[in-house]
This record gives structure tokens, sequence and C-alpha cells, in this order.
């Protein structure tokens, strides 16, 4: 079962004071690549968040965000009042204005709110801790859906493959007696007296150099492998893409000797197929 890098989750936790919102956001990554908004207070918590994120999503371009919204009477700012009257009192003697429009310029200076930093609360944390790991349950959720569609879609990629790897092994004969045929037709036109041994050496040259019979078996081993790796129980894109370049490496060569017009249509198409299942391969973990 594979699972998509693409994936988003959100959970919400009220509190007395505040609201906490939760977001994680995933996209495809050849690595982990993780990027933590949160704000100043629980940044000592950040390192064991990036851990328990990187074990559970293990690789992708993931967006963590963390939002504190104060809805009681809570708050962590004061006015520093003695910041405040100087700047009044400056700004009396640069604009006309009344006490009021002084205010609003002031408070708006450098100091004119002390913020005192809040020590995390422990049993708040433990409640922050649950709605991470609930959040994190409902991105790995969404991973396994879209890997599902994923995995639908490359297995029929791979069908399609081996159902033209069938036509390939069908007319492979054809495209031999073909190259016979050929052959016979080049010696005849010089019309020259021609040793049957060495004909038949040259012959049997040239088919060995238009075999593919290893390269339809390894093929078709390839894709039977690949199927199996869909189907196992743990979810490795890495492992699926390389098994890929082999199926890629065994078409190509499949492609270089066929020597044969309606073969290498067949090449081509599945050629054309592979690149659709490299494409989702990118985005499996």
């Amino acid at each position: 079962m594979i699972q998509s890098m693409t994936g988003y989750g959100k959970s919400v936790l009220q509190l007395p004071t505040k609201k906490i919102s939760i977001e994680l956001k995933s996209l495809n990554s050849k690595n982990l690549d993780l990027n933590a908004r949160m704000p100043s207070m629980y940044r000592e918590k950040e390192l064991a968040i990036r851990s328990l994120i990187a074990s559970k999503l293990e690789r992708g371009k993931i967006d963590f965000s963390l939002f504190v919204e104060i809805t009681g009477e809570e708050t962590s700012s004061v006015v520093n009042q003695t910041v405040v009257k100087k700047y009044m009192e400056q700004l009396r003697n640069i604009v006309a204005a009344d006490d009021t429009e002084l205010l609003k310029m002031a408070i708006k200076m450098p100091d004119s709110l002390n913020t005192e930093r809040d020590e995390i609360d422990e049993n708040e944390w433990k409640l922050i801790q649950t709605e991470i790991d609930n959040t994190l349950d409902k991105i790995q959720d969404f991973r396994i859906q879209e890997g599902k569609a994923l995995e639908k879609d490359v297995e029929l990629r791979l069908r399609n493959i081996d159902n033209l790897l069938q036509e390939v092994i069908k007319i492979d004969p054809d495209r031999i007696e073909g190259v016979r045929v050929r052959l016979e037709k080049g010696i005849a036109e010089i019309k020259e007296r021609v040793d049957e041994n060495r004909f038949e050496q040259e012959l049997v040259y040239y088919i060995e150099k238009y075999d593919i019979t290893e390269e339809k078996v390894r093929l078709h081993n390839h894709l039977e492998y690949f199927i199996k790796s869909l189907n196992s129980d743990d979810s490795n894109g890495k492992k699926l893409g390389f098994i890929g370049q082999e199926i890629g490496r065994e078409i190509n060569t499949i492609g270089s000797k066929a020597n044969y017009a309606p073969m290498q249509k067949l090449v081509v198409q599945m050629k054309d197929e592979l690149e659709k299942v490299k494409e989702q391969l990118l985005n499996v973990l």
C-alpha cells in the first residue's frame, strides 16, 4: 500500500482564554524539508515537535503552523506608561495634535509595550501535544487516500505495459522471419555464388544480435516485482523508482534491437506509459 506525500490536516483546541489552531501541509520532496511556524513562547518545544513530525511523516516538503488567538482577558503585553508619556511630550513639540492623536502615535513607537514572556503550562502543553497527534493522524489519512488513487493509476499503467509486452512477444516471430527474408534478398541482389554455411553463420549472427528473449523475460519479471512491491505493507517510493528505471532500461533495449516498425510503435507506447508512472512516483512516500 503506497502513500502520497501530498496531505493536509488541521485541528483546533479551545482553551478557556485562547484558541490554538494547528495546521500541517505536505507536498512531494526527495527528502524531509520541514518548516515550522509558532509563537515565540512555544519555541522551546520546536525540536520535540520536529522530531515527532519527522518520525510520522518521514519525507516531503512539510509546513507546520501553530496559531494562537487570545479569546479571554489574558494578555502578556503591558503599556509602558513612562515611555509613552515621554513620546507624547516629544511629539507635542513636533506636531499640532490633541492628546488622543498623540497617544495613537506614541503607542506605536518602540518600547511602548512591555511583553512578558509567558511560561508554558505543562497541562496546556499536553493538550497541545494531543492535538498535534490528531493533526498528524488526519494528514496521514489524507496521504493514504491520495495513495489509493495513485496506486490505481500506476497499476493501470503497468497492466498497459504488460499488455504491450504480450503484443511484442506475439509479433516477434514475424520480426525474426523478416530479418531472414531481408538477408536472403540482399544476398540474391549481389548475384554471386554464396557459401551456404557462411550464409547460415551470418544469419545466426544477426538473429542473435536482434534477439530480445532475455529482455522480454527481464521486463516481465520487473513488472511483476513492481506490482509486488506496490502491494507490500510499507510505502517506498524510492524503491519503486529504482524498479521503474530497470523497466525503462529493458524497454529501451527492446527498442534499440527491434529494427521492426510495428514493434517500435509498441515500444513508444510502453515508454509513454512508463513516463506517466514515473510522474506519479514523484509523489509517492
